[in-house]
């Protein structure tokens, strides 16, 4: 009987220690899986292009919310990574929309503030004129003028029109707007705003959010 007790005893143990030699493989393998996941999410989180953008989420989202725009956050997102990538103390880019020198905000709350009430007045007036909403999105970079351009040629923005408008904006001030002499800037010599902004921002808005808003109601 001792025997089979002292067999059975060796078995048990032997047994137990299998058992948390198993446990402990499963546990090494759960976190070497987890620390892999975590590397992954670190790298995809590092090399995201609009994280300095984002991080603006909740101070852009309670800005517009005031105006009744909130629906418009990923929009203004997109508008400030094409600005400025999220970066400096002007990310908005606002300064000039206020009648400042350019980079005179250096406050990214300040900066955020004038950029809603620039676009709030853009998509108002745009709404009012019945312009398309890349119309909306094109006259964050060119101005309201551009609003007005647009309702007298068809209602629609398109790249044409936002360079004729660039056109007739740097013959008015042909020495001011020339960027810089360059002629191989991609954008001479329509060197007033940014002829290909809409489209820019629009890439931007489909890929933080999947989707483009089609209209300004």
């Amino acid at each position: 009987m001792k025997k089979r007790r002292g067999k059975r005893k060796k078995r048990n143990n032997k047994a137990i220690v299998l058992l948390l030699i198993l446990c402990f493989v499963f546990i090494m393998v759960e976190y070497v899986k987890q620390v892999h996941i975590n590397q992954e999410s670190s790298s995809i989180i590092s090399n995201d292009p609009y994280r300095d953008a984002k991080k603006y989420r909740p101070l852009i989202h309670d800005e517009l919310e005031k105006h009744q725009l909130e629906q418009y956050t990923t929009v203004l997102i997109a508008l400030m990574h094409q600005e400025s990538k999220g970066k400096g103390g002007d990310p908005m880019q606002a300064s000039e929309s206020a009648g400042l020198a350019r980079n005179t905000i250096k406050d990214p709350e300040q900066s955020i503030k004038q950029g809603v009430k620039h676009f709030e007045r853009a998509v108002a007036y745009g709404n009012q004129k019945k312009v398309d909403f890349p119309t909306i999105l094109q006259a964050y970079n060119m101005g309201i003028g551009y609003i007005d351009y647009v309702a007298q040629n068809g209602g629609k923005h398109h790249e044409d029109l936002a360079k004729k408008f660039s056109l007739m904006q740097v013959n008015k001030k042909p020495n001011v707007y020339n960027c810089r002499g360059d002629k191989k800037n991609f954008r001479y010599p329509y060197c007033y705003g940014d002829f290909t902004y809409s489209e820019k921002v629009a890439k931007n808005i489909e890929s933080l959010s999947g989707s483009v808003p089609v209209s300004i109601n």
